[in-house]
């Protein structure tokens, strides 16, 4: 045990693994050749995207990323605008929710549960499936992605509270709006734009759909609560046992009465989120206005909470503070594919890898496609960047080989989703990470089995597609 502690104790820090895969990047615009497709844009349903022009890739004049560029990319990726929205999203976000936290109300529900799951601690770990369901529920209709992060502030100290740890309390949020994601049936920002681009109906194959994502979404409750049985067992089988950082701060929940502000504030927070689930989708909400959500409902929250502004300032202050390398590594994250596509190597990987499909049986052919889309989401971790940069080759390629396009679809999906878990480019991944307090090296080795249950079953469900869709 000894040695485990001290080999977790030494795992690498993520922003350490976060600058060799940078390093990688830069190397790699040395070594592949350059080259681009042409583009055109394309209307889906889900609005207006920049699509590849299949067959019109071609060599271009290689522009090598100077080795100093590793020490400017940073730069660059913190200001980029989409990275630079999700960052300044975080910080908000945290300090919205230290607001809400600052009020008491928070603690009061969690105290009220855990107190419940203490008094009937038969029905303790109904708390996982319960709440993985939900955010799974969230992954397959609106694409919850990046709105995880939100919850985290609840869930771990829930968790931690309940004789888990930081891990469970991740994975609740994480791997539940995950396994939704990648298994969706109705998720606008995936399936829906992967469809438009392939020409083919709005959601149609819902059916099968959505029976993988029961079935993704059933492996990864079944993983966590087997996890949260061996922790009840013995607390030192926590991946997290000898480490030290945020994963260990979060103590016991202080006792605190439910009032009627408290009430209220809980009402505020319920309204906050159904505004969240209508306005996504409904009105094509994003970051902005989600950020801009929270950061009224911490105004209000305050207000009725009766805190004060000024331990509102102070309290929004400090949570946008321990926020603060949670976003450094999203913005080093992006770092990474900005200088893949300065190089001009991205398309190059691409055109290379489906490629590598052609002339094989459809069977196979639909196999190696999901492998690919899963390469693909190393350097391209955007679920709708990743179908407008793909699904215009996919499509016209999965036509040649007699695959179904729902079959393409469902390898891009699975691909894009399943791959999310364990890439150290996807700011969104490394930050709920940094946050939980989890080295990256630890999760991997927690994961890892899970991966493997969840891209068998996606094989499965590959295989299966192709006799079913086939026309």
């Amino acid at each position: 045990m000894a040695n485990r502690e001290t080999k977790e104790r030494r795992a690498p820090d993520a922003l350490l693994i976060i600058a060799a895969v940078l390093a990688l990047a830069v190397a790699c615009t040395w070594i592949v050749p350059a080259g681009s497709f042409e583009r055109r844009e394309a209307v889906t349903e889900a609005g207006t995207r920049t699509a590849v022009v299949p067959g019109t890739y071609h060599a271009v004049d290689a522009t090598p990323v100077p080795w100093w560029g590793f020490f400017t990319a940073p730069v660059k990726g913190f200001t980029d605008h989409q990275a630079a929205m999700i960052m300044a999203f975080v910080l908000l976000i945290g300090g919205a929710f230290a607001v809400l936290n600052a009020t008491g109300a928070i603690d009061a529900l969690l105290f009220r549960v855990l107190r419940w799951a203490r008094d009937h601690p038969g029905r303790k770990r109904f708390v996982i499936p319960a709440l993985m369901l939900a955010f799974s529920i969230g992954g397959n209709t609106f694409g919850m992605a990046e709105e995880v992060l939100v919850f985290l502030m609840i869930t771990i100290p829930l968790a931690r509270s309940l004789g888990w740890d930081a891990v469970v309390g991740a994975a609740i949020p994480f791997l539940g709006a995950g396994v939704g994601f990648a298994g969706a049936a109705f998720n606008p920002f995936t399936v829906g734009i992967a469809q438009g681009l392939g020409e083919l109906p709005l959601f149609s194959g819902w059916e099968l759909r959505m029976a993988l994502w029961a079935v993704l979404t059933g492996i990864a409750i079944a993983f966590v609560m087997r996890y949260a049985a061996r922790l009840e067992a013995d607390p030192r089988r926590s991946i997290l046992h000898g480490v030290s950082g945020r994963a260990t701060e979060h103590g016991a929940l202080e006792e605190k009465p439910l009032t009627g502000r408290r009430i209220a504030v809980l009402a505020l927070f319920a309204l906050t989120i159904m505004a969240l689930i209508v306005g996504v989708n409904r009105y094509g909400w994003y970051i902005e206005e989600i950020a801009g959500l929270f950061i009224g409902m911490g105004v209000a929250a305050a207000m009725i909470g009766g805190i004060g502004a000024d331990a509102a300032a102070k309290a929004f202050v400090g949570g946008a503070r321990d926020m603060v390398a949670a976003a450094l590594l999203i913005g080093l994250s992006r770092s990474v594919l900005l200088v893949m596509q300065e190089g001009q190597v991205v398309d190059t990987v691409l055109h290379a890898l489906s490629g590598a499909i052609s002339g094989l049986p459809a069977s196979v052919s639909a196999q190696l496609m999901f492998a690919v889309q899963f390469a693909i989401n190393f350097f391209v971790p955007s679920g709708s960047g990743q179908a407008a940069l793909t699904m215009p080759v996919m499509t016209p390629l999965a036509d040649l080989l007699h695959i179904p396009r729902q079959t393409a679809v469902l390898a891009y999906q699975l691909g894009d989703g399943l791959c999310n878990f364990v890439i150290p480019t996807s700011g969104v991944t490394m930050g709920i990470l940094q946050i939980a307090g989890i080295p990256f090296g630890a999760w991997l080795r927690w994961i890892g089995r899970l991966m493997l249950l969840l891209v068998g079953a996606g094989m499965a469900f590959l295989a299966l597609s192709v006799a079913v869709w086939q026309p």
